[in-house]
């Protein structure tokens, strides 16, 4: 283990001074600890140069697969954990925003059953983030957005369930727009309230303007948060937003908004389930899944989905 910590150090760092200090030692003895490492891979790790110290090739190979043994073994020490109190083993789900908030809490309510005992930690992040975790061993699973520029090599990916747009806005504002006919040009003048940029959600709302010959709407706010645009949209005289139906619905209940009854066409791609390919054996994964697809069943066939 402290072989491989140093090797992490060492790349993170790119001095065996600062190293050394990190790790409360003397260079001399950093310096034989990669020798060794070299000397048992029969070639070098690390380039040196003026600017410090770089990976070689067989460096990134080596560095890659620290990453994921260091990985498991803090994950066998967080399940010894979990079983001690109890659980058969401790999962980490990693979430992007806009997969709905009462799918999770159905999900993770059941899984404290007796039947399954699974400690759950929730991660939150954006698709890309949380895959290259997934793929380290920092996660178990991930529910996202695939996307044609995703890599999913060495993935096992199936969709989960898909999202309708709903326009949300506040009570006051929505029975203002209900009362007309959808106005592209009018609607882009308004406050728009949005999530981050360069996501698929963020190029369908895009996408619905320019199918209409109508500039998108510049957002005067740009949120991960759906709690935070559900707080914006109902205290904004003029602030409006497109979200999935399900997180639209969660923010009627939580933040008092009103959904516009209009309806949209976009094709935004499914909320969908991410694992390593070489993870499918495990029991408790493949219950959690199970869990996740019997509560999306359940939500899709709810009045209003």
């Amino acid at each position: 283990m402290r072989h491989l910590q140093l090797l992490l150090n060492i790349r993170q760092h790119g001095s065996l001074t600062r190293v050394a200090e990190q790790l409360s030692t003397t260079q001399p003895a950093v310096t034989n600890m990669l020798n060794e490492l070299e000397g048992m891979f029969g070639s070098r790790l690390f380039q040196r140069s003026a600017r410090g110290m770089a990976p070689t090739p067989m460096g990134e190979v080596v560095l890659a697969y620290a990453a994921v043994m260091l990985n498991d073994l803090d994950r066998l020490a967080s399940d010894m954990e979990a079983f001690s109190s109890g659980y058969a083993m401790r999962l980490h789900v990693g979430v992007t925003p806009f997969v709905s908030g009462r799918l999770l809490t159905r999900v993770l309510g059941r899984s404290q059953l007796p039947e399954y005992r699974l400690a759950i930690q929730v991660h939150e992040g954006v698709t890309d983030e949380l895959v290259e975790r997934l793929r380290d061993h920092r996660l178990d699973i991930v529910i996202g957005r695939a996307g044609s520029l995703l890599d999913v090599r060495g993935l096992h990916f199936a969709p989960l369930y898909s999202q309708q747009p709903r326009l949300i806005a506040n009570r006051r504002l929505a029975a203002a727009l209900s009362r007309g006919p959808l106005n592209w040009a009018a609607l882009a003048e308004l406050d728009w309230v949005l999530g981050a940029p360069n996501t698929m959600l963020r190029e369908q709302v895009a996408n619905l303007f320019l199918n209409e010959g109508v500039a998108p709407p510049l957002p005067i706010t740009e949120s991960l948060s759906t709690k935070l645009i559900g707080e914006i949209i109902a205290s904004g005289e003029r602030a409006v937003s497109i979200v999935p139906a399900d997180i639209a619905e969660e923010l009627v209940r939580v933040a008092g908004v009103a959904i516009v009854p209009f309806s949209f066409d976009w094709h935004l791609r499914p909320i969908t389930i991410f694992t390593r390919s070489d993870d499918q054996g495990r029991k408790q994964l493949q219950q959690f899944i199970g869990l996740l697809r019997e509560a999306s069943g359940e939500m899709q066939g709810a009045p209003g989905h």
